[in-house]
């Protein structure tokens, strides 16, 4: 069974950077590739980035890419997304979840993600 818990979301003005976190409970949490994805109100949800197994590749979502950088602390079972330069645009409950293949890498499709946590709302004002 594994579980996946976000944090560091909350309300930051345009330009402003957050931190969000995802700690991970269950077995093999290194072996896994790990995404992070997001949904506004109204919309469905979209690809933000992705990290591979050993944290040696990452991908990002045109819209976020080289202001957000996804990484990972295998030894704390935790996945991060700094986000920097947010945009009101940014709004949305973000998601983390876990690749659902063994030493799996980045991938932007949900469907190859099996567990998701519960999210946490990140806010960007104009």
């Amino acid at each position: 069974q594994v579980q996946l818990a976000e944090s560091g979301g909350g309300l930051v003005q345009a330009g402003g950077s957050l931190r969000l976190s995802c700690a991970a409970s269950g077995r093999t949490f290194s072996n896994y590739g790990m995404g992070w994805f997001r949904q506004a109100p109204g919309k469905e949800r979209e690809f933000v980035a992705a990290i591979n197994w050993s944290g040696s590749s990452t991908y990002y979502a045109d819209s976020v890419k080289g202001r957000f950088g996804i990484s990972r602390e295998n030894a704390k079972n935790t996945v991060y997304l700094q986000m920097n330069s947010l945009k009101p645009e940014d709004t949305a409950v973000y998601y983390c979840a876990k690749n659902r293949r063994y030493n799996s890498g980045t991938s932007y499709d949900g469907n190859e993600y099996g567990y998701w946590g519960q999210g946490t709302q990140v806010t960007v004002s104009s």
